[in-house]
């Protein structure tokens, strides 16, 4: 039975409409077996009448009782009041159609000659027939009422499944704020209490190297609380309009990086005009990581990063050698890499490295358009 219904819902409706009408025609031709032109008249006007029942249902019925009063036929009428009844509400209406349904079928043609006949037996048929109206009528309302329930079903499962979206989106930003209270509670006081230690040695040292080295810290941590408080704002606002967050890092912001990074960095070429903001952002993060591990893993040794482009493309290779000073034991959870191969598979490029030589290579290549 399913398999029927759903056959029947993937006919298109032109071949429902065609078999409405041959199955209007076949009932036709049953009762018109040697029949005037009048009755053939109204019989061809039935037939055609159930084409425009899609969008007129109460002209296509109308249209179809002079056969079913002159012919008595049964299909035509009554496929066009199961139209009119899945499309209207009016339940009145209904009952005056299915009522003029079962006067015509029951009084017939001639009228003065069924009335002076038998009066009897009209009253008994109109029963009848007014019995046969209120099959496609039941029907047609049930088609309705089907269709009212399914639409219900379909809203309060878009409703469901906003709440749980909304849901979701309360227990993220939940744990947005927690982790952003987090990072604000412990990472911006550790690091401020380095800015002032540094700023206190930056005062007290009498080597002139270690005042550089003190006001490099301090400004390190500064930058650091700068954009630690960006990431506290950007998790506070996530789900949410930003009010507004500190200009992303370009190309034009590497020179102060590699001046206050305290490394000993040369610097070449350049990125062109046309870079995206989202690729001259990458490279930026590609050379702070860059730095960032050379200064743990290989403490004093020489540094070069190398800016470059092509017609496409553009990037960026750090390379640094051999330490200089025993490594720095400090504390990594090896994700800095894999955020930069990451951020550079977004953006359609592609990030490699690996030791080379006596030691390390990192090259970003992106887009120099947006992908």
């Amino acid at each position: 039975m399913n398999r029927v219904v759903a056959l029947w819902r993937r006919l298109p409706a032109w071949a429902v409409d065609l078999l409405a009408v041959a199955v209007a025609a076949a009932d036709a031709w049953l009762y018109t077996t040697d029949a005037d032109a009048l009755t053939l008249g109204v019989c061809a006007l039935a037939c055609a009448a159930l084409l425009i029942r899609r969008r007129w249902p109460l002209a296509a019925f109308a249209l179809t009782l002079p056969a079913a009063l002159v012919a008595n036929i049964l299909a035509a009428p009554v496929i066009a009041l199961f139209a009119l009844a899945v499309r209207t509400r009016r339940r009145w209406l209904l009952f005056v159609c299915g009522a003029l349904f079962a006067a015509a079928e029951a009084v017939g043609w001639p009228v003065t000659t069924q009335f002076t006949v038998d009066q009897n037996w009209t009253a008994l048929t109109f029963v009848y027939q007014l019995a046969t109206a209120a099959a496609p009528i039941l029907l047609g309302q049930l088609v309705q009422t089907t269709a009212d329930l399914r639409a219900r079903i379909a809203e309060a499962e878009t409703t469901k499944r906003h709440e749980r979206e909304l849901h979701t989106q309360t227990v993220l930003a939940r744990e947005r704020n927690q982790l952003a209270r987090e990072m604000h509670d412990v990472v911006s006081h550790q690091v401020s209490l380095i800015s002032v230690q540094a700023a206190a040695l930056q005062v007290t040292a009498t080597d002139h190297a270690a005042r550089e080295a003190a006001g490099s810290i301090r400004a390190l941590s500064a930058t650091t609380l700068e954009e630690l408080r960006d990431m506290v704002m950007l998790l506070r606002a996530a789900g949410t309009q930003s009010p507004g967050l500190a200009p992303q890092p370009t190309a034009s912001d590497l020179a102060a990086l590699v001046a206050t990074s305290g490394l000993p960095v040369e610097m070449s070429g350049e990125l062109p005009a046309d870079a995206s903001p989202s690729a001259q952002r990458a490279v930026y993060r590609t050379v702070q990581e860059a730095l960032t591990n050379a200064r743990k893993h290989a403490p004093g040794s020489p540094i070069s990063v190398r800016l470059w482009s092509d017609e496409r493309t553009c990037g960026v290779t750090v390379v640094n050698g051999r330490a200089a000073e025993p490594p720095l034991r400090l504390p990594s959870a090896r994700l800095g890499l894999l955020g930069l191969r990451e951020r550079a598979e977004l953006l359609g490029g592609s990030l490699r490295s690996g030791p080379t030589g006596d030691g390390f290579r990192v090259q970003l290549t992106v887009p120099r358009a947006r992908a």
